[in-house]
């Protein structure tokens, strides 16, 4: 299926089923793809929680409002998605190193280079943790998009969720002090049989492409 077939046939699933769970190797791949997401700068400042069996899904719970509890409850895996609201030197110096080892730098001047830019637009957003959090909480969408996507692409259906209390996430989950902050969850698994959102039942509608798109 390419990219455009995908975008007209997923849907946010409302109902799972609570039997059929993801394997392993699935979300590996899933996980891999988040990995790989795309961010600013190449800052990647994010960390993405994965609940994977009852265990883990009610050490975040709590956070959810009782709207999304059926679904949350049902589906096979969650993943909060957390963006930081302070980049350290020693994140900096994660991502240089990484860079370095994955072969990115020719030379010195090269790295350098690339560790000043860097610094710099990230910086432009520190001024404070509320500023930061909404400069990573743009970068973090972008995962939240891979995810969605590459879920659909594996036959594998999902539901974002911003129906729940962000400070309580962020206590559950201990953020604070890691300097994070939770900005979306995703749930994800296989639709139930009867679920109402499925598109031969409520076909999709977005605005026709004059309303939103114009050519300069």
């Amino acid at each position: 299926m390419n990219f455009l077939s995908l975008m007209q046939n997923r849907y946010t699933t409302k109902y799972y089923d609570p039997n059929k769970k993801i394997s392993k190797d699935d979300i590996d791949s899933l996980l891999e793809c988040l990995r790989l997401t795309p961010s600013s700068v190449n800052c990647q400042p994010w960390h993405f929680y994965v609940a994977g069996d009852e265990s883990g899904k009610a050490k975040i719970r709590g956070c959810v409002l009782d709207f999304n509890l059926q679904r949350f409850d049902n589906c096979s895996h969650v993943i909060a998605i957390c963006g930081k609201t302070k980049v350290t030197e020693e994140h900096f110096k994660k991502v240089l190193d990484k860079e370095e080892s994955d072969g990115r730098h020719r030379d010195i001047t090269i790295k350098e280079a690339q560790d000043k830019s860097r610094k710099h637009f990230t910086n432009l957003h520190a001024a404070n943790e509320k500023e930061m959090a909404a400069w990573s909480g743009m970068q973090c969408y972008i995962a939240l998009g891979t995810i969605l996507y590459a879920a659909a692409s594996m036959g594998i259906d999902s539901t974002p969720i911003e129906g729940f209390d962000a400070t309580k996430a962020d206590e559950l989950l201990g953020l604070k002090d890691k300097d994070l902050t939770c900005h979306c969850l995703v749930c994800l698994g296989y639709r139930d049989v009867n679920d109402s959102n499925v598109i031969s039942k409520r076909p999709k509608s977005r605005l026709v492409k004059k309303d939103i798109i114009s050519n300069l």
